[in-house]
């Protein structure tokens, strides 16, 4: 019984960050699965649904079907509708009834691939994980098989840059991603395209002409390792929240962008670095403010971003509580992984400040102070016009603190 939720609610599923990472590409992806997540997806986790075109269904797989494994009525619905509508892709993403019925995604995505001639993936997602997990592949397929060669270096251009993760489970519709591609700008860098907001399948597809990758929450880390590995285009992670860490953010991807060049232009062998998290050095604490811990919970990268802007512009302790997916080697060693409502709880015991969703309050400490970042992947729709754009506006939290 460790993992239910006995208060608080749960962040958004993984077949629902499959079709939030692909909603602006032009594909059609299918949710395999009898009904229901389809209008929870529409309702609660997509804000773009109402004013944004995109081809987001749902399979309807019926009782019967579940138990026989009829797999042709869905590849024949899948290739009959993609005859009609021309999608530039298909993805199919599952939800706990094929996964325990040991549906297999990419085998009936490589059937349909072979019918309609149109590129097809088929992401494994369960249902079971969040959001996170789902967005990583769907990236990270994108990645892998829509990026074309990059043109000829020009060595004189701006440095360019690739934004990954950036999807409204995280962000919200609030300016944020707008925000974080005219800091880029505005401090001399241009943005080749935005992994998946404001961005089409087309700018996407041109991804390897950057120098460098942004990547601004876990959903990015799969294509910024597709585009490293495959290109050598080195990433830094980080959002640019609060003066200090914008500079910070700002002098690594300068750097890489400039290692990045000098490699493509010399053929140097050993290459770029891979992955940078800007860190934190230990004597940015204000010893007055020592016994004061600030609690950040939420995803891992986006919630690492504004705890760091914390302790550099307010000297205090933070501890940054990753409810979501993350890879190792991105957290600090007093940050946590806390999958689960009773993996929380006892992290926030010493906390003496509290900044997570308003849906976290119930479990919060009574002593410490609550401020509420509001999370469109954890309490939907609800409190959205409270969702702050930390780039542009990250005193809308810090001066709380």
């Amino acid at each position: 019984m460790k993992q239910t939720a006995r208060i608080i609610s749960t962040y958004s599923a993984d077949v629902m960050g499959v079709s939030s990472a692909l909603f602006e590409l032009g594909g059609m992806t299918v949710m395999h699965d009898a009904s229901g997540c389809n209008s929870t997806y529409t309702t609660h986790d997509e804000p773009r649904w109402y004013d944004m075109d995109s081809m987001v269904y749902i399979s309807g797989l019926s009782e019967m079907e579940a138990i026989m494994g009829d797999d042709e009525k869905l590849i024949g619905d899948i290739c009959d509708a993609a005859e009609q509508l021309s999608p530039k892709f298909i993805a199919i993403a599952g939800t706990p009834i094929p996964t325990m019925t040991g549906f297999d995604f990419e085998a009936v995505a490589e059937v349909i691939e072979s019918r309609t001639g149109i590129p097809t993936f088929g992401f494994p997602t369960s249902g079971m994980n969040t959001y996170i997990h789902g967005a990583f592949m769907a990236l990270e397929g994108i990645a892998g098989r829509f990026v074309t060669e990059p043109e000829a270096l020009d060595p004189d251009s701006p440095y360019k840059v690739n934004i990954l993760g950036l999807t409204p489970l995280d962000f919200s519709v609030v300016g944020q991603d707008a925000s974080i591609a005219k800091w880029l700008e505005e401090n001399g860098l241009s943005v080749v395209s935005k992994w998946a907001m404001g961005s089409s399948l087309e700018e996407i597809s041109r991804a390897a002409e950057a120098d460098v990758n942004l990547v601004v929450s876990a959903a990015g880390l799969g294509a910024a390792r597709i585009l490293y590995r495959k290109y050598g285009i080195p990433a830094v992670i980080g959002v640019p929240v609060g003066s200090v860490q914008s500079d910070h953010i700002w002098r690594a991807l300068t750097r890489a962008a400039r290692e990045y060049r000098q490699f493509r232009m010399t053929d140097d062998t050993e290459g770029p670095r891979g992955i940078t998290r800007v860190k934190i050095h230990p004597n940015e604490l204000d010893p007055a403010k020592e016994n004061e811990l600030v609690a950040v919970i939420g995803e891992g990268i986006t919630s690492l971003s504004l705890a760091n802007a914390i302790r550099f512009e307010k000297g205090l302790r933070t501890r940054v509580l990753c409810a979501t997916e993350c890879p190792d080697g991105i957290l600090r060693k007093w940050d946590r992984m806390t999958p689960d409502e009773d993996d929380i709880i006892p992290e926030l015991a010493d906390a003496t400040a509290v900044i997570a969703d308003p849906l976290y309050k119930p479990i919060c400490p009574a002593g410490a102070k609550f401020i509420p970042l509001p999370s469109e992947a954890f309490s939907g729709r609800i409190f959205r016009k409270d969702i702050p754009d930390l780039v542009a506006d990250p005193d809308a939290i810090l001066d709380q603190l």
